[in-house]
C-alpha cells in the first residue's frame, strides 16, 4: 500500500511539473484568457476581481479586455442580454497566487464570498480525484 501511495504521489508531482511547462509556453496567454472567460461564466457576477501569480500579472492585464469581451458576447448570444461587467486584476501584490498554483487564475466576487478557483493546481487536483479509480485500475490491475 505504501509503495502504491508513493507511485501515485510521484505521478501527481510529475503532472505538476508538466503544468509549469504549460505556464511557460507560448499558448499560455490564450489559456489564461479562456480560464478567465470560464470563471466569469461560472461566477455569474458583474463585479469580479481576478487573482494570479506575480509573474502573470502583465499577461492577465493584457488578455483581460479580450476575455471580458468574449464573455459578454457569449452571454449576449445565449441570453440576449448585454452585460457590462467590471472585471479588475488584484492590485495587492501580497495577495497574488503562490507559484505552487502552477499558473491560472482565481476569480472572486462579493467581497471574496464567491470564489472560482481556476488555477492549474486546482484543476489538476480535480482531475486527479475524479480519475483516481481509473488511474489505480491502470497502474494496479487486479489479478
Amino acid at each position: 500500500m505504501a509503495l502504491r501511495d508513493d507511485l501515485l504521489t510521484s505521478l501527481m508531482k510529475e503532472a505538476s511539473s508538466k503544468c509549469k511547462v504549460v505556464a511557460d509556453g507560448s499558448n499560455y496567454p490564450a489559456l489564461l484568457q479562456k480560464l478567465i472567460v470560464q470563471g466569469l461564466i461560472k461566477i455569474e457576477e458583474l463585479e469580479v476581481v481576478v487573482y494570479c501569480r506575480k509573474d502573470d500579472v502583465a499577461t492577465v492585464k493584457k488578455v483581460l479586455p479580450a476575455a471580458v469581451k468574449e464573455y459578454v458576447d457569449i452571454m449576449e448570444k445565449e441570453s440576449g442580454i448585454t452585460l457590462k461587467p467590471k472585471v479588475t486584476v488584484n492590485d495587492d501584490r501580497k495577495r497574488d497566487l503562490p507559484d505552487s498554483s502552477h499558473g491560472g487564475v482565481k476569480l472572486t466576487a462579493c467581497s471574496n464570498k464567491i470564489v472560482c478557483d481556476n488555477t492549474m493546481g486546482s484543476r489538476l487536483d480535480l482531475v486527479y480525484s475524479e480519475l483516481m479509480p481509473s488511474i489505480r485500475e491502470i497502474l494496479f490491475p487486479e489479478q
